[in-house]
Formats: structure tokens, C-alpha cells, sequence
């Protein structure tokens, strides 16, 4: 069977970082409902920070360590995003053309909620394994951004996103697929798939939110243990408990992910108490790290908690991960591969953690007022120019890092963008 997968991942978690509990203390929130987010930092989206540039800085590390015959291989670029900014043109053709691409090249994006990022990588591997074009690599981009916008004299801990915003993150992860998958090389074939319609969470307008939290939980729920009996149902001797040395999840907050987990362990595993802690924390927690500090960035979570258990993890040999994919709406799938200590080593080098303590940290000041102005850059803006008062803020924590690309303008629709060292 033809070798498909990772040939190389990036992750960019934004340029700059607000403490959660600090933020919870600050909007008076339950302090024993934000322990069960189990998360540490977010990622705020700066002025001039958007998809594109979220992609883009999340990408080019890979691409400035290929050469030109290399990089003129990628014949498919996919983005995978819900915060696309027109109902038209593809985030894509922005992204090929700041990263350089060959014009011969397929692009496009892709919208199916917090499940887009398996579906790009899904469909790029079944591109390399058609053997339609021998030797081509695609890129798959996860991009995602949560805005929040503050109003004035409202309760705050009283509205809808009050306990959704301490998890609502942005960032992006870079998918270079390939037949040679030196980091994750998928198990081809072994896939189980769930879906049905269901309005747990939607987008009803672009800068808007809504859905039942207590109905998004139960469906993921449910996909998960579906999703994992479609795949147990397809791979021969596949058992949840012995298959995989290291899990990764769809991680809107890592208390979501502990209590599927749990459920899995005394659903379908029947094991109980101590057990399934100790379970969690040697299979679990490792994925869980990069998304207890970015939040959730819906399509590219799924490769945050990938990312995170091949770095945190233990690979004295091959190991096996199975990963749970789930967007709101709602389409699943539960996929497994295998990291090499090679693998590791590899992704280790992209210097992820580095990147994430690099990160500008965000006073409570200044993150209410980015919320009062969240709206200065709107979908649907024809013309403005970009704050750029961050740019020099975070310049030195992205010191020593690849050039990054910002968003310097809108004119006629048009965002016009410019890389900076």
C-alpha cells in the first residue's frame, strides 16, 4: 500500500496572548466552571492578524525550508476555515500568492465547521495516493479566528459568550502532505465516519455565534463513540484501550475532551475509576497542552492536539495515535497514523513551544479595547487602513522567528497585506 501523510506541520499561535483566569477574575465568571475549561491562555487576533496571515505565518517556516523544486511540487493548496471573509473569493488565492506557489497549482476552501482541517487532509492524501501527478505534495491550511465584541454597560458574566470566551482562540496549523510522511503517516483506510444535521452551533451571520452548549456536548458525544465504532467496524483487532499509545481530539476546551474520553473508557472499553485517570493522563493530556494555550481554533484543533502529542509524547519507537475530528452541524470521523521517533524529532524542530512563549502578553486593558474595536475590520469592510500600534508591540516577541505577514489595508474590498522581519 502507497505511504501517505505529514511530511511536515507548523503551527502559528498569533502574535499575541491574554492569561484565562486573569480574564475570568475580570468578567466575574465561576471560578469552578472555568477550572473544567482546563486551559491557560488564549490567542488574541490583533488588528492586523486575519486568516490569511494566521495561514500564512503558520506556513512559511515550512516552505522557506524547501527548495524551489520542491516547493514548485505543491500542485494542491487547500484552506480549511468558517471565518472566511467573502462569500466568493478563497482565502486560498491570497495565501498562494504571499507564500509564492506555482500558478500551477489547485486551490481552494473549505467550509464544513470544526471538521474542515481532517476533510483537507482526507482529501489531500486520496489526491497523492490517485497518483494522478507522481512526486506532488499538497499543503493544507487550518485557519481560524474567534472575535468577541464587548458592549458597552452590559452584564458582562450575563451574555451569550461569556463562558465561551476564555476558550475562543485563533491560529493556524500547515499540513505539508506527501508519499513521504516523515511525521505522521496515515493509516490509509482505517477511518470511521458519523454525521447527521443537528443546530448545536452555527454561524448565522460572519462576525456572529450561536448554538445550544448543552446540544453541541451530547453530539459530541455521541459522533465520538460513533465515529470510533465505524472505524473499529472497518480495521480488524482495532481496541480503544490497546490500539493507540496517544489520542488527539477536536478540543473546543479540555474539559470537553476529558469527559469524552471517560465516557469512551467506561462506554466501550469498560474500565472505571482510577483506571481512566491515569488513562486520560498518559494517552489524553499530552495532546492537550498547545490547546490549553491557543484555545480553540475550530478546523486546525484537531492538528493543535495532534501537534501537541507528538511533541509532549514519548517515542522511543513507532507509535500509533488515533485522532477524533468533529464539526459542529454536524460531520465526524475517528482516523489513526503513526509518528516515528524520527517524526518527533522533526516536528520538535518547528521550535512550537518557543513560538508560544514568545507570545506578547495582553493586559486586561488593552484586550477590552481590541474588543471595542473588533469591529473596525469586519467582513464586508470595502476600505480602511489597519492599526498597526501592535505591530511594534510584538515585534520582539517574534524576534528570531520567520518574517510575519500582516494585514496592512482594505481598499475596494481588497486586503492588501505586507511581510515584516
Amino acid at each position: 500500500m502507497s505511504r501517505v501523510g505529514i511530511e511536515a506541520m507548523n503551527v502559528f499561535g498569533g502574535s499575541a496572548v491574554l492569561d484565562v483566569m486573569q480574564l475570568a477574575r475580570h468578567r466575574e465568571l465561576d471560578p469552578a466552571r472555568l477550572n473544567n475549561l482546563l486551559m491557560k491562555e488564549k490567542t488574541v487576533a490583533l488588528p492586523f492578524e486575519d486568516p490569511v496571515t494566521f495561514g500564512a505565518n503558520a506556513a512559511r517556516p515550512l516552505l522557506d525550508r524547501m527548495s524551489e523544486e520542491e516547493k514548485s511540487r505543491i500542485e494542491l493548496l487547500i484552506t480549511c476555515t468558517e471565518s472566511g471573509f467573502d462569500f466568493s473569493k478563497s482565502a486560498s488565492t491570497y495565501l498562494h500568492d504571499q507564500l509564492g506557489l506555482s500558478r500551477n497549482c489547485r486551490m481552494f476552501e473549505l467550509k464544513q465547521a470544526c471538521y474542515a482541517g481532517t476533510a483537507g487532509l482526507q482529501m489531500a492524501c486520496n489526491f497523492i495516493l490517485s497518483g494522478a501527478s507522481p512526486g506532488a505534495k499538497a499543503l493544507v491550511i487550518a485557519t481560524d479566528i474567534s472575535r468577541y465584541i464587548l458592549e458597552d454597560g452590559d452584564d458582562v458574566a450575563a451574555q451569550d459568550w461569556a463562558y465561551a470566551e476564555p476558550s475562543g482562540g485563533a491560529g493556524a496549523v500547515a499540513l505539508l502532505v506527501s508519499d513521504a510522511p516523515h511525521v505522521f503517516q496515515l493509516d490509509v483506510g482505517a477511518s470511521g465516519t458519523y454525521g447527521y444535521e443537528v443546530m448545536d452551533t452555527c454561524r448565522p451571520a460572519p462576525d456572529s455565534e450561536a448554538g445550544d452548549v448543552d446540544l453541541s456536548l451530547m453530539s459530541y458525544l455521541d459522533c465520538c463513540e460513533q465515529a470510533y465504532r465505524a472505524y473499529e467496524a472497518k480495521v480488524e483487532g482495532a481496541n480503544y484501550r490497546d490500539t493507540f499509545q496517544y489520542l488527539a481530539f477536536h478540543t473546543p476546551f479540555g474539559g470537553m475532551v476529558k469527559g469524552a474520553h471517560r465516557t469512551m473508557m467506561r462506554k466501550v472499553a469498560r474500565a472505571k475509576g482510577a483506571e481512566i485517570a491515569e488513562d486520560f493522563e498518559r494517552r489524553v493530556a499530552p495532546g492537550l497542552g498547545y490547546c490549553g494555550r491557543v484555545g480553540n481554533i475550530m478546523g486546525a484543533t484537531v492538528f493543535l492536539s495532534l501537534a501537541g502529542a507528538i511533541c509532549n509524547g514519548a517515542y522511543p519507537d513507532p507509535r500509533r495515535i488515533g485522532l477524533f475530528s468533529y464539526g459542529s452541524g454536524c460531520c465526524s470521523e475517528f482516523y489513526s497514523g503513526v509518528v516515528t521517533p524520527d517524526g518527533a524529532r522533526r516536528l520538535r524542530a518547528m521550535g512550537i513551544e518557543g513560538h508560544l512563549d514568545a507570545r506578547y502578553q495582553l493586559s486586561l486593558d488593552e484586550y477590552d479595547q481590541l474588543l471595542r474595536e473588533s469591529a473596525f475590520v469586519r467582513v464586508g469592510t470595502r476600505d480602511t487602513v489597519v492599526n498597526q500600534d501592535f505591530v511594534a508591540r510584538t515585534a520582539q516577541s517574534a524576534a528570531g522567528a520567520s518574517p510575519r505577514l500582516v494585514l496592512r489595508a482594505i481598499k475596494e474590498f481588497h486586503r492588501e497585506y505586507a511581510w515584516i522581519d
